[in-house]
């Protein structure tokens, strides 16, 4: 299911330069940019109080916005940085990427695990090990999935979960060109001693070494 797009608001900025990003802070306000689109940029501003509360939402990177900014007409962004205070590490300042529905972009989904109560491994006592509680898609920017689900319906210890076991949303495809693993079911406590005594390793995997590219 495509995720709903919130609106976002803002205002322009008048004057450019340090000195109008500075007067725009005193007042309360983020200045920003809009960029990309085929379009000039556009300055703008953003009351500190609304990006904050967005910004402690979480996943600000990975939505789509459709930007409300007076006189203009609605445009779907996305946020591809915010600057912060190096002390304080609060907002400064804000890129969006204008986006048409049709740009593929890469993008950040989270993972839902579903049936735990149906699974096997579960209910020996078996425990889930999320080793991506998001996955990086490239998607299509006007249907962009609020999230991709793991059903764990017979699944039992020992169970490696790979992005091939999981049914992607229609357009989405995996950044990483490998069968990387996104979960699996470990052992009991009680039954781990007895597996370090077998030859059977269970996989696992490092992440944050690799990301797709841009």
């Amino acid at each position: 299911m495509a995720r709903e797009i919130p609106d976002f608001h803002a205002t322009v900025r008048t004057g450019t330069g340090k000195g109008a990003a500075r007067q725009a802070r005193r007042d309360g306000l983020v200045p920003g940019i809009v960029y990309g689109g085929g379009t000039d940029p556009l300055p703008i501003n953003i009351p500190f109080n609304v990006l904050f509360k967005t910004l402690k939402d979480g996943r600000f990177l990975s939505t789509l916005f459709n930007l409300k900014v007076d006189g203009h007409d609605d445009v779907r962004v996305i946020c591809r940085g915010v600057q912060r205070d190096v002390v304080k590490d609060l907002p400064t300042h804000v890129d969006f990427l204008r986006l048409h529905r049709n740009t593929r972009i890469n993008i950040f989904i989270h993972v839902e695990f579903v049936n735990e109560d149906e699974a096997p491994g579960i209910k020996k006592g078996g425990v889930l090990v999320v080793v991506r509680p998001d996955v990086e898609l490239n998607v299509v920017a006007g249907d962009i999935p609020e999230k991709i689900v793991v059903d764990l319906t017979g699944r039992d210890v020992g169970d490696v979960i790979h992005i091939s076991d999981v049914d992607l949303p229609k357009g989405a495809k995996p950044t990483i060109d490998r069968d990387f693993v996104i979960g699996n079911i470990s052992a009991p406590s009680g039954l781990r001693g007895a597996d370090e005594e077998s030859d059977e390793v269970i996989e696992t995997e490092v992440i944050g070494e690799e990301k797709g590219e841009e």
